[in-house]
């Protein structure tokens, strides 16, 4: 694997989960282990026997859940890069829903008769068809392919945009608040 195609991080976590496999795989334990059982042989006391088994059966638990704990973060990591069939249709189907009900929002009239408002509204609508285009199931699998990280490209953008859209929203009906109280307060002078 090509890891400067990743994300910094995802190399960097893949590279030391190696690192770990590699010393686990050195460690030599299954050699290790035959050479105990060999010299056992000519034991004859059972308490020594059984702690050098119980020993060496804690040792092969210890390596066992080393090894488990490398392929879960190594699976964690392929499925921050991965991402199934499914759930690109999955994201396609919604990031379309939310680019619609975000950018339909600042949409201008395209009904106006004004032909710069008309030409500035197919305009965002042709930005938004473009959008939508590039998270279609082709586009997204290609691109995994060759190591796109969609929660930096899209994920993170997308947080953004809805952020500012609240923050927006939000100054809005502060504004219409404010306004409505200087009209109360100015109501209420007057009588």
């Amino acid at each position: 694997m090509d890891l400067s195609t990743i994300d910094p991080a995802i190399g960097a976590a893949i590279v030391n989960l190696g690192t770990s496999l590699s010393s686990l795989v050195l460690k030599g334990t299954g050699t290790a282990i035959h050479g105990k059982i060999a010299s056992l042989k000519n034991e004859t006391s059972t308490d020594t026997i059984r702690n050098a088994y119980n020993e060496m059966v804690n040792q092969l638990l210890e390596e066992r859940e080393e090894a488990l704990l490398i392929a879960q973060s190594y699976k964690a990591e392929l499925e921050k890069v991965v991402i199934s069939d499914e759930d690109i249709e999955y994201l396609q189907n919604t990031i379309s829903k939310v680019l619609d009900l975000l950018v339909g929002a600042q949409f201008i009239d395209i009904n106006n008769k004004n032909p710069d408002i008309q030409a500035k509204a197919k305009s965002q609508k042709d930005t938004v068809e473009s959008i939508k285009g590039l998270i279609s199931k082709d586009v997204l699998k290609t691109m995994q392919l060759i190591g796109f990280n969609y929660k930096a490209a899209i994920g993170e953008p997308l947080t953004l945009l809805c952020a500012e859209k609240i923050k927006s929203l939000s100054n809005k009906c502060q504004s219409n608040n404010n306004d409505m109280l200087g009209k109360e307060k100015t109501y209420d002078l007057r009588n």
